[in-house]
């Protein structure tokens, strides 16, 4: 029924306009699994140049910055692709909008593109996907959020669940069983709390109790205090925090948690997110000794120092997303199979990205290989390299 209807709809598309793309940005794009592709992909010759749209928020003041950055990552990812491989990119600008991501992303499909890297944000991304699985284009979003993925929608930002499980797993080798959450009482908070929840399962730890805040000095430290009660009460060996470390929160949390009776040398502090994105942290006592996880340090700075002798500046911490997304389409394509766009090509190896090794998964999120830091005399130091493959085949 949907292909009958097609030419149809596609008619009906200018009249529709970004009224009816703005209400795809509450829909989930697994849900189309069924209807028309699921991200079957459409046939290439990877012979010919390979035309790849890149959606990124070009006009969008705050965001332009990182589109640029994600722009150049790309086509430096382009210039190091083997012989034989060529990507026509082709780019679009969603102003940092659901409704123009739709738009831009049908734009590019009716202009010829056979895969979508980007957009940025998630409701971009789920929106663009949307608008294009009806054609079983598929969609590489630089979103780290797993509940827009599914369908033709897969996300390259490293998730809350890769990370909880890689730390979870760390903890339990080291004798950790008993564990206290502090978790933002905002989305990402939720999430990093439930991908904490369901790792500790995984792996045999228990949460001996769980402690949301609201972002405030009287909020942070309340949070602080109760979670030093369970910690003083002998039951929890360690503290599992889902701040970022750009958050506000974070200083005042690290500072408050050791005169709340949680001491970093008898209570093990865990982040979800890279603390060495924020080094004045290191100087606070709570985080010496503390583990947080990071990609493979050596690739990461030899994609840093080859971005900064190309362009003359430090890329975005998320330009590497983009490098990545290329870098994984030229690989499958350099195989010479007509289907390397498909679902089932995407998710049937592994990729060496900016990173480390990583790999798409077919519930649309990703795995990556990361590695385990802590700090010690303010500096970071690395505990456990990341590993050089993932479990389950790939690299």
């Amino acid at each position: 029924m949907f292909a009958i209807f097609s030419n149809f709809r596609k008619a009906l598309r200018p009249l529709a306009g970004l009224a009816a793309a703005a209400a795809l940005a509450a829909c989930d794009p697994s849900a189309l699994t069924n209807i028309g592709g699921g991200g079957d992909g459409p046939r290439i010759n990877t012979g010919k140049p390979i035309p790849v749209a890149l959606l990124v928020p070009q006009s969008d003041q705050g965001a332009a910055p990182i589109a640029t950055s994600l722009e150049n990552a790309a086509r430096l990812a382009m210039a190091d692709l083997g012989e034989g491989v060529t990507i026509d990119l082709r780019v679009y600008d969603t102003g940092g909008q659901a409704p123009a991501a739709a738009a831009a992303a049908q734009k590019a499909v009716d202009e010829g593109a056979k895969i979508i890297l980007g957009p940025l944000r998630a409701d971009a991304v789920n929106a663009a996907g949307l608008a294009v699985a009806d054609e079983g284009v598929n969609v590489l979003g630089f979103s780290n959020n797993p509940t827009i993925a599914g369908g033709n929608v897969f996300i390259l930002g490293s998730t809350f669940d890769n990370t909880a499980r890689r730390m979870m797993a760390h903890a339990r080798r080291n004798g950790k069983s008993n564990m206290v959450v502090i978790y933002s009482e905002d989305v990402a908070g939720q999430l990093g709390k439930l991908a904490i929840e369901k790792a500790a399962e995984e792996y045999g730890v228990n949460i001996v109790g769980s402690q949301g805040y609201q972002l405030s000095i009287e909020g942070v430290s309340a949070a602080a205090s109760a979670a030093g009660r369970v910690v003083s009460s002998g039951a929890a060996d360690s503290i599992f925090i889902t701040t970022a470390a750009s958050n506000e929160a974070m200083p005042i949390l690290l500072d408050r948690l050791p005169g709340a009776g949680v001491d970093p040398a008898k209570v093990q502090y865990i982040g979800l997110t890279r603390w060495d994105v924020r080094p004045d942290l290191f100087g606070l006592a709570a985080s010496d000794g503390a583990w947080f996880a990071v990609p493979n340090v050596a690739r990461l700075e030899s994609f840093s120092g080859r971005y900064n002798s190309t362009y003359g500046t430090a890329p975005h911490p998320l330009a590497g997303l983009a490098y990545d997304g290329i870098s994984a389409i030229g690989t499958l394509a350099a195989q010479g199979r007509n289907d390397a766009l498909s679902a089932t090509a995407l998710t049937s190896t592994g990729f060496t990205g900016t990173g480390g090794v990583f790999r798409l998964m077919s519930n649309g999120a990703n795995q990556r290989a990361l590695a385990i830091a802590t700090v010690k005399d303010k500096q970071m130091v690395i505990l456990d390299p990341a590993p050089s493959s993932l479990p389950g085949g790939g690299l």
